[in-house]
């Protein structure tokens, strides 16, 4: 009996002893030498003196309270590490080294892509198990004390027999056991809520990605978005017909239409011309001579107001001449102040600095060309440096048209030739009589134009038509006279004008004009062409044309 008391009353100590923390040497010598054992309690006796055993008693309490506590604070960290529901796999540099007595050893990052589960924890700064964490550690399995603590809770850092521990613990039953509980858990509500929407963004997205790209070759290539119905659009039937292998794209188009309506459309358009003029001024800001020119011309749209198309030109860094439309600009007014505020207005927006000016070009009207109040006059005010340019092609444009009004000779024969243009235009009986006649005697017909109102350059093609066919184009006239319909009247008037010399001879005329400033007008509207340039090939192009002659 005696010596079953002895044997109690060390093993009771022995515990209490290897109870105390034992961070470090000094600290467990530290809480040995607390520990008193009395000699009577060997022997069997009573405690003496309460006093001796009051340490013993609180340093129970304390450790365990101690202990408890630190158990408690590791479990929390050791929570708060997989809250992302994933291992945390950072860069192997973050995650601390064993150093032995010859070498350094150190986590390698391939132990990431053989072992999975592998869980990088803060707290003990060690590796762990990730399922083991979140079935023993963190939702207190039944199973928790078959669990490896060095995977679960306490952390593994020995680099030197890693592979051969991790191997073990993959194959373990603990590990299995973790891995089967956590793949049957079920999702909470929140996170399953949370990942429908995310699903569902997730193809809202990429039907949006097949629209935008849908609308960028329709307009692309110039297509017309919409049709005369909701779904009789290039844009729906493209969709459509890219749906059939693309299911989420598929069942979407059923469901709802919110991004092939006009508004949506007409919002990714402008989205897009924002992007490309964006793209057009940070080109021009990143040029390392930052020079550059505006080019401003007026038109009216169909609804009757007026549209400034604004263009630019500069020089890249080998040399080589651009010339970028950036959009048309309704102003209120034609003046030359309110155009030129327009073109002031155009450049702070795009972030291109007024000093970088060079030059300006417009027509020779005077609200733009006006030596006071044009526009040219109010852009110099702010940047005199900005040398005015008369348009190079608008100057041929007005001699071509001085020259062929000069004579009544050219002058009526062009005008017959755009009445027989309009002629063949309005009716299509004498269209077909043409044709008819063309087909027979010369082949296929080349068909009669109208001449350009404003661009007498380009006319001479439609000269060239007539003289090719004239043969063809008196037989059609004549027929068309005789047969007796609203028309007849004015085809016999025609026919009686294209008989008569004077009309051949102003178009053989008109055709030498126009074709020598056609071709001159052709070099002058290239990229690449400069003022010198320009004077360089107009007295080239005299000296070949004198020497034909």
């Amino acid at each position: 009996m005696l010596l079953e008391r002895e044997t109690t009353s060390w093993k009771r100590h022995k515990v209490t002893e290897a109870a105390l923390p034992c961070c470090s040497s000094d600290r467990s010598e530290e809480a040995r030498s607390q520990v008193v054992i009395c000699p009577s309690t060997v022997r069997g006796e009573e405690p003496g003196p309460k006093e001796t055993s009051t340490p013993v008693a609180s340093n129970r309490e304390s450790n365990r309270e101690s202990g408890s506590e630190g158990h408690n604070n590791e479990e929390q960290s050791t929570s708060e590490d997989i809250l992302d529901n994933k291992p945390n796999q950072p860069n192997p540099k973050c995650i601390p080294v064993q150093t032995l007595s010859s070498r350094v050893l150190r986590f390698q990052e391939r132990w990431y892509k053989e072992y999975p589960w592998l869980h990088y924890s803060h707290a003990v700064k060690g590796i762990l198990c990730f399922y083991c964490v979140k079935i023993y550690t963190v939702q207190k399995s039944i199973m928790s004390k078959k669990a490896d603590p060095a995977f679960s809770s306490k952390g593994f850092t020995n680099w030197k027999n890693a592979v051969e521990r991790f191997e073990r613990h993959q194959n373990s039953q603990s590990q299995h056991h973790a891995v089967t509980a956590s793949a049957q858990e079920a999702a909470p509500i929140n996170s399953q809520l949370s990942t429908a929407c995310s699903k569902q963004q997730q193809n809202a997205r990429h039907c949006l990605q097949s629209i935008v790209g849908a609308m960028q070759f329709l307009i692309r290539q110039g297509l017309a978005l919409r049709g005369h119905g909701k779904e009789d659009g290039n844009l729906f039937q493209h969709l459509k017909y890219n749906a059939k292998d693309d299911v989420c794209l598929s069942d979407w188009l059923i469901c709802c239409h919110d991004y092939t309506a006009p508004p949506v459309q007409n919002e990714i358009l402008q989205l897009f011309g924002n992007c490309i003029v964006r793209n057009i001024a940070q080109t021009i800001q990143s040029l390392t001579v930052l020079q550059f020119s505006i080019i401003i011309d007026g038109t009216q749209d169909i609804t009757g107001r007026e549209q400034e198309s604004i263009c630019f030109r500069y020089v890249d860094e080998d040399l080589v001449p651009h010339e970028v439309f950036v959009g048309l600009y309704e102003v209120s007014g034609t003046t030359g102040v309110e155009i030129a505020r327009t073109a002031v207005d155009v450049l702070l927006r795009l972030n291109l600095p007024m000093s970088c000016l060079r030059g300006q070009t417009y027509d020779g009207a005077v609200n733009m060309s006006g030596a006071y109040s044009g526009a040219q006059a109010e852009v110099k005010k702010q940047q005199p440096l900005a040398l005015y340019v008369h348009c190079g092609p608008h100057c041929l444009n007005l001699i071509t048209q001085a020259a062929c009004q000069a004579s009544s000779v050219l002058r009526d024969a062009l005008e017959w030739v755009h009445d027989l243009g309009s002629l063949c235009k309005q009716s299509g009986r004498f269209k077909a009589m043409f044709s008819a006649v063309a087909a027979d005697s010369e082949g296929p017909s080349v068909s009669l134009r109208t001449l350009c109102p404003t661009r007498w350059t380009v006319r001479g093609t439609a000269i060239k038509a007539v003289l090719s066919q004239y043969d063809s184009i008196l037989t059609s006239l004549q027929e068309m006279a005789a047969a007796g319909s609203s028309t007849s009247a004015r085809a016999n008037g025609m026919h009686e004008r294209f008989e008569k010399g004077r009309t051949v001879l102003g178009l053989l005329m008109a055709l030498e004009v126009t074709e020598e400033l056609e071709c001159l007008n052709k070099s002058l509207q290239k990229l690449t062409a400069t003022i010198a340039g320009m004077r360089c090939s107009i007295v080239c192009h005299i000296h070949s044309t004198v020497e034909k002659k």
